[in-house]
């Protein structure tokens, strides 16, 4: 039987129809408060300048009536969307502002003992400008000047030129029009490598080591040693077989351990923290918490309560137009204007009103969670205390405590400390409680710091000692906290 294919038209028909979806979308007013609550101190007084001067309805000092009693015409006023008090509700701003909330593993450094309120950290030149200013120093011609410049431009901010010099001739080529070769970069690489700091411009750590040692003249004998074991046997030196060395070189152990504390005394990031961009700033701490005898007083600021009122002018300008005759297109347009500027000057001052109250309230929840250290000090009083910790007791979305902790700090009678310092997860013990991750921490470098150094203690070992001590803590979790504290492995810390 003969089989013939056939063909089976399906006509697909699309049908349309309207589907409502429940969302949330934030509102221009309540995008302006999570931005001012993220903000630090030292930022908000810059950005109460800027809307001061784009916005006149708006101006420096005291109210003279509350909000309530401000009105515009015959009626009441209001702004135009809703009220601010409704911005506590949990929503999502993710869409708006990407930022991570930390959550659990949160970490902070404490500050130092200053009493000043307002504790600066300056940094009064940057890497590069120190750089250019030494090049002044130098008599080259125009065209070397500009090669000396892309390579400085080069430079990282920890001092290294890690760019291959072929890229920086072919960048040469494109951005300088400067015809050149590597040769002749390498060799005004190493003139640069003659500035200070010492080290800077090196191409690797090797390179790096190599120029500071070479600028050492105290001690010749200890020096040339620690230049072998950098030139000829720096893979050696990384993997600490300090035996093999020292066999090879046929030193004392004196001299080879001078000749290992001279290296490791070398700085491995000439450039620091430098960077091309880096400006002065200044820790202004958001909070003061002040010890009363034995009784905790937390206050805001001063700089975050800025006395900001609505300009009686423009409130005039708008009775007296909004009183004229409706028909006019132009009076009607003028009205529109200064609505529009009242209303954006009240939702500013409402916004930071309640940049004031969240703060506090999310401060006060802290203190009173962590009180036995604030009290003290001590870092084994730090409870463990998560994000979901402080949102449950204010009443507030976990991203908008966050916002709070990630930016803000508190003066106390034992530092500055960011609020995400007294963020951390919890380990559990013997006794059933939880202990704090940066507890468990402090006791871990203790360890470490009290440990021979001629044998270091592996994570195996600070483990079984943790747990000795009633931690239960895994190994993993001991690599975790020690590469947390910036400890390398046992191996790395041997010194001989």
């Amino acid at each position: 039987m003969l089989l013939r294919p056939y063909f089976t038209l399906v006509i697909i028909m699309q049908k349309l129809g309207l589907n409502h979806i429940l969302g949330q979308k934030l509102s221009p007013q309540q995008i302006q408060f999570i931005k001012l609550l993220q903000i630090p101190t030292a930022e908000l007084e810059s950005r109460i300048e800027e809307e001061l001067e784009i916005n006149p309805a708006l101006e420096e000092g005291r109210e003279e009536a509350s909000p309530e009693e401000e009105t515009y015409g015959d009626e009441e006023y209001q702004p135009d969307d809703e009220n601010l008090s409704e911005r506590e509700e949990e929503v999502n701003v993710e869409d708006y502002l990407k930022q991570d909330d930390g959550g659990y593993k949160m970490q902070g450094d404490g500050g130092g003992d200053d009493d000043d309120r307002e504790s600066p950290i300056v940094e009064p030149v940057t890497l590069h400008d120190l750089l250019i200013q030494q090049l002044g120093y130098f008599r080259m011609d125009e065209r070397k000047e500009l090669v000396a410049r892309q390579l400085i431009g080069s430079i990282d901010e920890d001092g290294y030129v890690r760019r291959e010099l072929s890229q920086i001739v072919n960048d040469l080529a494109f951005s300088q029009n400067v015809e050149t070769s590597i040769e002749e970069v390498e060799a005004i690489l190493l003139r640069i490598q003659e500035f200070d700091p010492a080290g800077i411009g090196a191409r690797n750590l090797q390179e790096c080591l190599l120029l500071q040692l070479e600028r050492k003249h105290d001690d010749y004998d200890t020096v040339n040693h620690a230049l072998s074991i950098v030139q000829d046997n720096f893979d050696e030196f990384t993997k600490k077989h300090y035996d093999k060395i020292q066999k090879k070189l046929d030193i004392s152990d004196e001299e080879m351990k001078a000749a290992i504390h001279m290296i490791t005394r070398l700085n491995p990031k000439p450039g620091g923290s430098s960077s091309g961009d880096l400006k002065a700033q200044y820790i202004i701490p958001d909070f003061i918490l002040i010890n009363n005898n034995g009784k905790l007083e937390l206050t805001l600021n001063s700089r975050n309560a800025p006395e900001l009122k609505i300009s009686r002018s423009y409130v005039e300008m708008f009775d007296t137009y909004d009183k004229g005759s409706k028909q006019d297109k132009k009076l009607k347009e003028a009205v529109t204007f200064v609505k529009q500027k009242l209303d954006a000057a009240k939702w500013f001052i409402d916004a930071i009103r309640q940049r004031q109250q969240t703060l506090l309230r999310t401060m006060d929840a802290i203190v009173r969670f962590q009180y036995d250290f604030f009290l003290e000090g001590d870092e084994a009083k730090l409870k463990p205390m998560i994000l979901k910790d402080i949102a449950t007791d204010v009443g507030m979305d976990i991203s908008t405590i966050s916002r709070v902790a990630n930016s803000k700090t508190v003066q106390t009678e034992f530092g500055i400390y960011p609020l995400k310092y007294f963020f951390s997860e919890g380990i559990a013990t013997d006794s059933g409680e939880d202990a704090s991750s940066r507890e468990v921490k402090h006791i871990l470098k203790e360890l470490i710091d009290k440990e021979e150094k001629k044998k270091p203690l592996s994570d195996e070992k600070l483990e079984k000692l943790l747990n000795d001590k009633g931690y239960n803590i895994a190994r993993r979790t001991v690599a975790k906290y020690r590469e947390q504290l910036n400890i390398p492995v046992a191996r790395l810390r041997k010194e001989i």
